[in-house]
């Protein structure tokens, strides 16, 4: 079975992850790990380093880049949502044996509503690709 190099993120690494993108918007400059942790629910009770050695973390996976701010660093999403979402499919489909039934298995879950949504994405596949 082949191995990917999809990142594989954890809960917190996907906490982190989520405000980063939702503050990208409002600071396109970057964030800081003060505005992340302030971000994150209260209830996790995370420390500032917690933080930033998560964020340390994801800019050696390459899903964040950061670039200095004085003393500190502010960090950007890499990607978008819908990026990491696609390649952490196409790894997952190229870690099995048999793709068509990973695909059928996923299918037969979906509501009418995702199908709609994949009959879309793929007719607009095909144009693209003429």
């Amino acid at each position: 079975m082949p191995t990917s190099s999809a990142p594989r993120l954890g809960d917190l690494e996907r906490s982190v992850m989520e405000q980063l993108w939702d503050l990208a918007a409002q600071r396109p400059e970057g964030a800081s790990v003060r505005d992340v942790l302030e971000t994150l629910p209260a209830e996790r009770g995370l420390a500032y380093t917690t933080v930033m050695t998560v964020l340390d973390r994801l800019s050696k996976k390459g899903l964040v880049t950061r670039e200095r701010d004085g003393r500190a660093w502010r960090y950007t999403p890499a990607g978008t949502r819908e990026s990491l979402t696609a390649e952490t499919m196409r790894a997952s489909l190229d870690d099995v044996t048999d793709r068509r039934a990973a695909l059928l298995h996923f299918l037969d879950g979906a509501t009418p509503e995702e199908l709609d949504d994949l009959r879309a994405a793929l007719s607009e596949v095909e144009q693209r690709r003429g």
